[in-house]
């Protein structure tokens, strides 16, 4: 198999420290990598819609929400796990683009709700199609048993940090 930069610093660290297990650095640092490397494929194809991914994950959460695409600023900020901050600064951009609009919650006076927008909606529906084109090709190299090897381990990572 070919090896890649992390296995040049673990045979570094093998070599100046050879008393240590260094072998989570291997992994944890591939996955470093392979995060940065994956949001810059990732945001090429947000920015031919003229999207960020945070923009694009507000639009995409709306969109999955079903009919009639709304949620409450606190719905999607805790679903995107952002702070409430970051969530008005993404509603602000989007709503400048006309893609959401803010409305009164009928349930709750004191409520705001946000909807996508009849552009918006059109917006998201062809860039998630890219999206997910996108992240096809991304996961080519692998077979469909690699995949699902993967998504396993990942899941079993990913809970124990989010339980």
């Amino acid at each position: 198999m070919e090896s890649d930069p992390v296995d040049m610093i673990l045979a570094q660290w093998h070599r100046e420290r050879p008393d240590l297990d260094v072998s989570p650095m291997g992994v944890i640092g591939r996955m470093g990598r392979l995060s940065k490397h994956l949001e810059r494929a990732i945001q090429n194809t947000f920015s031919e819609f003229g999207l960020n991914s945070g923009e694009f994950d507000v639009l995409a959460t709306l969109r999955r929400s079903g009919k009639p695409y709304q949620l409450s600023p606190t719905q999607l900020f805790n679903t995107l796990m952002v702070t409430s901050g970051t969530m008005t600064h993404r509603i602000d951009c989007l709503e400048k683009s006309e893609l959401v609009r803010r409305l009164s919650d009928p349930n709750d006076r004191r409520g705001t709700l946000i909807e996508l927008t009849e552009k918006g909606f059109n917006l998201i529906e062809k860039a998630v199609e890219a999206h997910v084109k996108n992240e096809h090709c991304i996961l080519g190299i692998l077979d469909e048993s690699e995949r699902q090897a993967l998504t396993s381990l990942l899941r079993k990572l990913l809970v124990t940090f989010e339980q």
